[in-house]
This record gives structure tokens, sequence and C-alpha cells, in this order.
């Protein structure tokens, strides 16, 4: 979806200047740079290649097509959009960008609260859902692609351990610039420095890969995922101090230690994900047809989403298992930890582009 408002609102990434032309024909009117054209979303990529780049980008991590469809937020999911719900309070009259938006699920979660979004992300992986129903923009967070200020608030979810220091500062400058004053930024993400409670995941992760050595579970999308990660941040007092060069001050924080949530999700969750491909193996193995990892996960993945789709018993299952995996921010969100919720203000005037 491309709407008249994202029009208004998008510029060059590179000079700053208006876009002329009728979406996806568009031109720079100042540096008359031509943007490639895509009738589901705009792509302005800004022209500087950066060496630093998302596994986000790899074809591989997508390989089981599970960004290509949108289901109702559940597990860990449905915790992080629901303090952004709590925190962002997205309402009719804000206008909201999900920096590092993905497949664009946030942003059809969250259309019932009647602000305006929009998606950008560097990786064109997007679900159907979204580009029938949002404005998305394939572009850089370092260089965002939109006017100055055009912002209330905006989001951005696992986003800022994939950086480094100097990309998060970029990042967080350009989204000042983009933010009005007085404006939000709500962040999920985490510092290197973490609690005592900590040790308790890592005894997961170590059963985790103790199942995946015994062909139990399969960790590989999860490594592959991982792999990037920077981790720029030393602990909480650091990322007070990025922030503020920035223009930003913390406005509320919480904390979020995922052990019932990592049990759940790096052993459960993923065992079962790997007993669906393997069933899906077989069964076309039996109906005298081969197929590999990718296609059994992808088929076992579309199977699991269309039976939570229907919201049935696997859906309530899934509900009652959200709510147990709530718990970690009930019992442990005081306290201080490498993952956190933030909610940023954007302080004073700022400036624009440099």
């Amino acid at each position: 979806m491309i709407s008249s408002r994202l029009m208004e609102l998008v510029r060059c990434p590179d000079c700053g200047g208006t876009l002329d032309g009728a979406a996806p024909d568009l031109a720079c009117g100042a540096c008359r740079r031509r943007f490639a054209a895509n009738a589901e979303y705009l792509v302005l990529h800004p022209g500087v290649s950066f060496a630093e780049q998302t596994k986000y980008l790899d074809e591989a991590l997508h390989a089981d097509a599970r960004h290509e469809h949108v289901t109702p937020p559940l597990l860990s999911a449905k915790i992080r959009n629901d303090v952004l719900r709590s925190f962002l309070a997205p309402a009719p009259g804000d206008a909201v960008v999900d920096l590092g938006c993905g497949s664009g699920r946030t942003l059809v979660w969250n259309a019932d609260l009647g602000a305006y979004q929009v998606g950008i992300d560097v990786s064109p992986y997007f679900a159907r859902e979204a580009c029938d129903h949002a404005d998305l923009v394939l572009g850089d967070l370092r260089r965002l692609p939109f006017g100055d200020g055009v912002f209330t608030k905006a989001a951005a979810l696992d986003v800022f351990e994939h950086l480094s220091r100097e990309a998060l500062a970029d990042v967080l400058r350009e989204t000042a610039r983009v933010l009005a004053p007085g404006g939000r930024l709500f962040v999920y993400s985490h510092v290197r420095k973490n609690s005592p409670l900590a040790a308790g995941l890592k005894q997961i992760n170590r059963l985790a890969r103790w199942l995946e050595r015994r062909g139990l579970v399969d960790l590989a999308r999860e490594r592959l995922r991982k792999s990037d990660h920077l981790n720029p941040l030393a602990d909480i007092p650091d990322l007070e101090r990025t922030v503020a060069a920035a223009g930003f001050r913390i406005e509320r924080i919480r904390y979020y230690t995922p052990l019932i949530g990592g049990f759940v999700e790096n052993i459960l969750v993923r065992s079962g994900e790997h007993w669906l491909a393997k069933r899906a193996v077989r069964k076309q193995a039996a109906a005298g047809r081969a197929i590999d990892g990718n296609d059994a996960a992808r088929e076992a993945r579309a199977a699991a989403k269309a039976r939570v789709g229907r919201r049935g018993p696997s859906y309530a299952g899934l509900r009652l298992v959200t709510w147990a995996m709530k718990l970690d921010l009930l019992l442990f969100g005081r306290v201080r930890s490498g993952p956190y919720f933030a909610l940023l203000r954007r302080e004073g005037g700022g400036s624009g582009r440099p």
C-alpha cells in the first residue's frame, strides 16, 4: 500500500529533497536521483553503501517463509506488543513509524488503535497483510527517507542490538530528526550487563543445545538470527548516555528476563516445530514425493499458522501459555537486567539534516 499521506511524508534519503512524480516512479526534485519502482511499497534506499549490514537480508533466514502471513500475536511477540501498546499508546491523531518493522506484523496488530502507521525496513520480506493494509518503505534506518518532525511516535523492536555504536548513534539521530519535539520512541532491546537471573536462561539455552545434538530441536535459524548481534551498549547507564547524546531521555523503563518464556520458546516451541517438520517429511515420503528441510519447515509452519488463525484449541492453548509467560514481567520486571522495554522522550527542538 502506498497512500497519499505517505507521499507527503517521504523525502530523498540522500539530500532531503521532495520527491516528484507518482508512486512508484519517483525522482528527487533536488538531486534528481531516481528510485526503483515497486507497486506495494516505496523503495528509498540511500545512495551511500554501508559496510555494516543485517543478517535479515539473508534469504536463508526467511527460508521457512514465516514472514509471509500475520497470525494473532502470541507468546513473546504478544508480550512485546502488549508493552508497546501500554508504553507508547498509539492513538488517533498520532503518526507512528515502526523502525525495522520486519514483516510488518506489528503494524497489522495495532491498526485497531487508529494511529497512522508507517513501517520501514532494510529487508523486503513483508507479510501479505502488511502490504495490503499498511504504508511500507524499503530503506535504511541510518538515512531515514522522511521529512523533519513528521511523526509523533516511533518504535524499534529488536533493532539496537544489531547495530554498532556508530550505527546506533546514526539511527537515534535520524529518529530524533523525524520525531516532533516531545515525541516518544518505544524500544525493546538489551544491554550486555545482565542480572543474576540470566543464569537461569543460560541453563535453558544449554538444555536446548543438548536437545539439538540429539536431533530433537533445530536452532539453526536462531543462530543465524543472532549471528549479527553486536550488543553495543554495556549497561543501562550507557544506554542513558547514548540516548541523551541524540536528544532523548528515558521516561519509563521495565526489564524482561524471560525465564518461563525462554523455556517455552527455546525448548517447547522449537521441539514442536522440529517435530512438525519431520512429520511433514514423513507424510510427503509416504505419498512418494521428496521434500527438503526448508520445504518441510515451510509446510509445517503454514499448517500451524492456519490452525492458530482459526482461533480454535491451538490458539486457546497458546493464549494460556502466553499468560504464563507474562509472569516473567510481573515477577522480574523491576530487576535491572540486560533485556529491557524503554520509552524515550525526544527533548527540545533539534535540527534537521546536516
